[in-house]
């Protein structure tokens, strides 16, 4: 008797354990890294889709979304992007906006004044190197 009580505490502890884990794969979070580098408005608009459905799809609490915009791409991230709004209002809904510092250097060799970012939008040293490190910390990669 004393044997199958074990056994029946052993299963249970397995099943236990077995929901556990799946409850946990259920609520990993998930992390995105969406590339920018093109100044079509298209494109520009899919990458700003992209993050929206994963937000809608895994559940904001369940996934980091990170837009690097980089060359032309940063355009999408100034005061003369004809998705302005939108990013404005992205950024305050959790999704991570990050311009390229070296683009907003040769951007302002280039017109003599700095780009003027929009309200939300970070900057990094190179936005090549955040995309690869953010890849190393885990982070899925889309171009669109």
């Amino acid at each position: 008797m004393k044997k199958l009580n074990k056994i029946s505490l052993a299963s249970a502890l397995f099943i236990f354990m077995f929901i556990f884990s799946v409850a946990q794969a259920e609520d990993k979070l998930h992390k995105i890294v969406i590339q920018v580098s093109t100044n079509d408005p298209v494109t520009q608009k899919i990458a700003l889709n992209n993050a929206v459905n994963l937000q809608k799809h895994y559940g904001m609490d369940n996934i980091v979304v990170e837009i690097v915009a980089y060359g032309p791409g940063l355009n999408l991230l100034t005061k003369k992007s004809t998705q302005a709004s939108r990013v404005e209002s992205l950024a305050m809904q959790d999704i991570v906006f990050s311009a390229c510092g070296n683009t907003m250097k040769k951007m302002a060799k280039k017109t003599g004044k700095q780009p003027q970012l929009l309200e939300g939008v970070g900057t990094v040293p190179a936005g090549v190197a955040q995309i690869m490190e953010l890849q190393e910390k885990g982070y899925s990669y889309i171009r669109p």
